[in-house]
């Protein structure tokens, strides 16, 4: 389990990470969404170790992470842009890798060939960047960490190979438990993928929440009564939005999707029908106000 309490960057006089909370439970694929400039690579090379936190407590299975070389060598950092030596293959890199982690697997290495269909033996400076992308997962992969911190990782990447590296990170959590936090600042991107999500913007952490609860905690209405929308009605529910067409009225509303329909019918509606509400209208209506992150997220 990774664990960050109220944990504060600060870069000279301004503060790129605000007080943030975040909790990964083992084994979850967790996306943190933000526009760019929230504060998430700054999150995330502080849970990796990279940057110390100026307050505030990071922890993976209860150990501090900061200058921890036992929980550094169980955790891998994929940044937005990978570095690579000069001049090195893909193989050199591996048996550097392969100095630095215990866990690196010879034979995980060699299977993942076939995979991303790169030539081990070529400079990766004379790859694109999406093979360069290609190169870094494999390697990662060959680690087999506990934990996989991802920034912006799919970026680069066709959509043939962003299928097969999202089934690798599948496998390798439900075969071994493995631990990822990914960031991105688009949820389309993740929303196939991640069980649960963190929302940061203005470096807090705004909203972190199970997706399946996301989605069991808000529902659409299309609704028409009699004389109009009884206003007693308006007083029972959770009303997120509320859109009038004509006699039709549109309803967003948080709670159990069962209560909220007895509580309508309970005024005996001409029409009532419950609609799906996509990921995207579930972010964009929890952010409410604030515009900027509800359209770099969800659009």
């Amino acid at each position: 389990m990774i664990q960050l309490v109220d944990v504060t960057k600060m870069f000279d006089r301004f503060a790129a990470v605000k007080g943030a909370n975040m909790m990964v439970p083992k084994g979850a694929i967790y996306g943190l969404l933000g526009p760019n400039g929230a504060g998430k690579t700054t999150l995330l090379k502080m849970m990796a170790g990279i940057l110390r936190q100026d307050r505030g407590t990071i922890t993976v299975d209860g150990e501090d992470v900061w200058e921890n070389v036992r929980v550094k060598q169980r955790l891998l950092f994929l940044p937005d842009f990978v570095y690579f030596f000069p001049h090195a293959t893909i193989r050199q890199m591996a048996d550097f890798y392969e100095q630095l982690y215990p866990s690196f697997s010879r034979g995980r290495f060699l299977e993942l060939q076939s995979v991303f269909a790169l030539d081990p033996n070529k400079k990766i400076q004379q790859f694109s960047k999406g093979m360069q992308r290609q190169a870094a997962f494999w390697l990662a992969f060959s680690v087999r960490p506990d934990v996989l911190i991802m920034d912006e990782p799919l970026d680069g990447l066709d959509v043939f190979v962003r299928r097969h590296v999202k089934q690798l990170l599948i496998d390798e959590v439900v075969e071994r438990e493995m631990t990822v936090v990914i960031s991105s600042h688009n949820l389309r991107e993740l929303e196939d993928l991640c069980g649960m999500v963190g929302l940061m913007a203005h470096g807090v952490v705004q909203l972190e929440r199970d997706l399946d609860e996301l989605r069991a905690g808000m529902h659409k209405l299309q609704a028409a009564f009699r004389g109009g929308f009884p206003s007693e009605l308006a007083e029972r529910l959770d009303i997120v939005h509320r859109e009038e067409r004509g006699s039709i009225v549109l309803l967003i509303v948080r709670g159990e999707k069962r209560r909220i329909e007895e509580t309508v019918r309970a005024f005996h509606p001409l029409i009532l029908d419950v609609l799906p509400l996509s990921l995207e209208e579930i972010f964009m209506y929890e952010m409410g106000g604030d515009a900027h992150v509800r359209e770099t997220v969800v659009g």
